[in-house]
């Protein structure tokens, strides 16, 4: 797979450390997407900027993104979840053999909905300043990376799940064979490693996103993203849904 983290090397460990590196390209894709202002017409349903399309310009944009790229295969690979996921075309490429660790009941989960809503509805008026510059294309662009960075990382959750669950079977099929949710969710609940993550990318945000500055004072560091906005990110949103992704695997873990 294309973290390292199938076969022998599927531990968690190895998943951890996928998760980890996936800060960083979640941390400068909002970095990236904080160079333009909000650009609010891009989201706007009722422009019908697209002749043709009824729907905001930025659905348009990731769906034929979205369309390339299942045709590139992209969504072959287990850790690729799509936001438009109807009607998208099978590759035409010769598939890579990726090694299926996931339990067939709970690979197909996809929540990207509610990721999308988030992004779009609640984490943009945080980082991005009011405005419109006209540039939607790489708007969109830098949306989606973001939106993928995201969706990859919240899905790993069914990773997560599978090898706790491989780790410890004894602990999660009572819960799972009850439909317990509640002890399901204490169970892959620890809180001291969700303080330290929280904490890690909030120290990434302030060393990425600085503007660089000769003078080393600290009281004039200026930032692209502000640090806590990505800690909120992952307290808020990130952790609790890729949790919600995981009880809703360990639920099918059974089947």
């Amino acid at each position: 797979m294309a973290e390292g983290i199938s076969g022998p090397e599927f531990t968690l460990d190895s998943i951890r450390k996928a998760l980890i590196r996936q800060e960083d390209l979640i941390v400068f894709s909002l970095i990236e997407r904080a160079r333009f202002p909000m650009n609010s017409a891009l989201y706007n349903p009722r422009l019908d900027l697209v002749p043709g399309f009824s729907g905001p310009l930025v659905d348009f944009i990731v769906k034929e993104t979205e369309t390339v790229q299942a045709k590139a295969g992209r969504y072959v690979n287990p850790e690729e979840n799509p936001f438009f996921p109807d009607n998208l075309p099978p590759s035409i490429i010769p598939n890579y053999n990726y090694s299926q660790v996931l339990h067939p009941g709970g690979a197909s989960i996809n929540i990207n909905k509610a990721v999308w809503d988030m992004y779009l509805n609640q984490l943009l008026p945080l980082f991005v300043d009011a405005g419109d510059d006209g540039n939607y294309a790489s708007t969109a662009a830098s949306d989606l990376i973001c939106l993928q960075a995201l969706s990859r990382r919240i899905h790993y959750g069914k990773f997560v799940a599978e090898i706790k669950f491989r780790d410890a079977p004894n602990d999660y099929e009572p819960a799972i064979r009850a439909k317990d949710t509640d002890v399901l969710m204490k169970l892959l609940t620890d809180e001291r490693v969700e303080k330290m993550v929280k904490k890690r990318v909030e120290k990434k945000a302030d060393v990425f996103g600085q503007d660089v500055n000769v003078s080393n004072n600290a009281d004039s560091k200026r930032y692209k993203v502000d640090p806590t906005v990505v800690a909120r990110l992952y307290d808020e949103w990130v952790i609790p849904l890729t949790k919600l992704v995981e009880v809703e695997y360990l639920i099918r873990r059974l089947d």
